[in-house]
């Protein structure tokens, strides 16, 4: 996905640093020391506030946007199956499987956790 942050640079008591905001993630803010860490920082903070979505906001028309004169729009793509990997945890899971599976499993030294998780990743196209 591809959304529009805006950015404001700022130079003040806490030195010089970058804000972005995006109307596409309510509530979405970030910074960064250069335009591109906040892009970085952005994509970041995206990834983290839509991880729990099962549908994700639509980028919205910037046309309609009123920008002050010290403020840009950016471009910033999120990968979120590239951030929800990187981020995800393993649970434990007991499964079920015929004893004869689970021997052939152990004697052909078949990772059988690694084995579902490739099929279910399969199952579920990702």
């Amino acid at each position: 996905m591809i959304y529009l942050i805006i950015v404001e640079e700022f130079n003040d008591d806490d030195g010089h640093y970058f804000v972005a905001t995006s109307p596409n993630i309510p509530g979405m803010v970030t910074q960064g020391d250069s335009l591109a860490d906040v892009a970085y920082w952005a994509e970041d903070a995206i990834g983290t506030m839509l991880e729990d979505q099962h549908e994700y906001p639509a980028p919205q028309d910037p046309t309609k946007w009123q920008l002050n004169p010290h403020q840009k729009l950016i471009y910033v793509t999120v990968d979120m199956k590239k951030l929800l990997e990187a981020s995800s945890k393993t649970i434990r899971r007991t499964i079920t499987v015929p004893k004869y599976l689970n021997d052939l499993a152990k004697e052909n030294h078949i990772n059988v956790s690694g084995l579902t998780t490739k099929a279910l990743k399969s199952k579920l196209g990702i």
